[in-house]
């Protein structure tokens, strides 16, 4: 850093702000908000793209986005649904209707019907939450920072809906090492017919 001088002129003075302040803000106009890309964190590397704010919202997607007002959400939603996936709620761990759960079938997003989880990557974490160590499809899975509780953690949406799921976490098992940790309450389950399951 150089030493201050004194400028004897004013106009010198003008001069030398304008001139170092121009680059700066030209720097940030050509700066397009479409080519900037959150940091993705590096546990959702096989995830799809991180938006930076819950109110930003989840783009880049191939899958049709299905938007509703507040009030629709509310008269589709249950109170406790709402509370999870519009507020982005938690609920309370093993006083939920996934966590123990252990049927084989599909877990679809409670709000618009996107399959996101399989049975068959549902482990117990001992969380007390359901939790899954893959989605069912990598795009049918959104993440984001959430930087409540003075911690940076991901959040987990649907893709489709923006519906708030739960949390992703590195501590997962092989093969990904990944944990989804997802409140029932944003989830539908759906059992599958196989028949050699069947007594």
């Amino acid at each position: 850093m150089h030493s201050p001088r004194k400028l004897k002129c004013p106009l010198i003075f003008f001069l030398t702000l304008l001139v170092n302040f121009i680059p700066m803000t030209s720097s940030a106009q050509n700066d397009s908000p479409s080519d900037s890309k959150p940091s993705t964190p590096p546990c959702c590397s096989l995830l799809s793209r991180s938006s930076s704010s819950p109110s930003e919202p989840l783009l880049d997607t191939p899958l049709p986005r299905v938007e509703k007002s507040e009030e629709e959400w509310q008269k589709q939603l249950t109170p406790e649904q709402y509370r999870i996936t519009r507020l982005h709620g938690t609920e309370p761990p093993f006083n939920n209707a996934y966590w123990d759960h252990k049927a084989d079938g599909t877990y679809y997003c409670i709000a618009c019907g996107l399959s996101l989880f399989d049975a068959s990557a549902k482990y117990d974490s001992g969380t007390g939450w359901p939790s899954f160590y893959e989605p069912i499809k990598t795009d049918h899975i959104a993440t984001r920072e959430d930087h409540s509780l003075l911690s940076v953690r991901t959040e987990v949406h649907c893709p489709r809906c923006s519906a708030h799921l739960g949390h992703v976490f590195q501590d997962g098992p092989q093969p990904t090492g990944l944990r989804y940790c997802i409140n029932s309450a944003s989830l539908r389950f759906a059992p599958r017919e196989d028949t050699k399951n069947e007594p």
